[in-house]
């Protein structure tokens, strides 16, 4: 394995737990296991391990990213992790404001929305 793979999955584990990372590695196949790996090297490994910004920084980012961009079915994945990068409530409805302002209402409040069904199954209040 190359360094940016062994970082990438450290930081994917610190990122989104070992339950995620296991049951994601689990479930690969010879099918999508390049794929696996293009994401473990290019985004864990090269993106969120850089210490260029904060994992809570990287995190907010993310978040807005994927909310403007329309790519909702990561978004609990990335709302469970700020569990363990440091974004707090507060900066992910600021993330989420600047959505709607940015990329549009229907977008961010549909990410709002998974947010708070994500919190509710995290055990987290609102």
């Amino acid at each position: 394995m190359s360094d940016s793979y062994t970082n990438g999955m450290a930081t994917r584990r610190a990122v989104l737990g070992d339950a995620h990372v296991d049951k994601a590695e689990t479930s690969k196949t010879r099918f999508d296991e390049p794929f696996q790996a293009l994401i473990t090297e290019a985004a864990w490994g090269t993106v969120w391990s850089s210490d260029k910004i904060s994992k809570r920084e990287r995190s907010m980012l993310t978040l807005a990213l994927l909310a403007a961009t329309g790519n909702f079915e990561e978004i609990p994945m990335h709302i469970r992790a700020t569990a363990n990068t440091g974004a707090s409530q507060s900066d992910v409805i600021e993330v989420f404001q600047h959505v709607a302002i940015y990329a549009g209402v229907p977008k961010a409040n549909h990410a709002i929305k998974l947010a708070k069904q994500t919190y509710k199954e995290m055990g987290v209040d609102l």
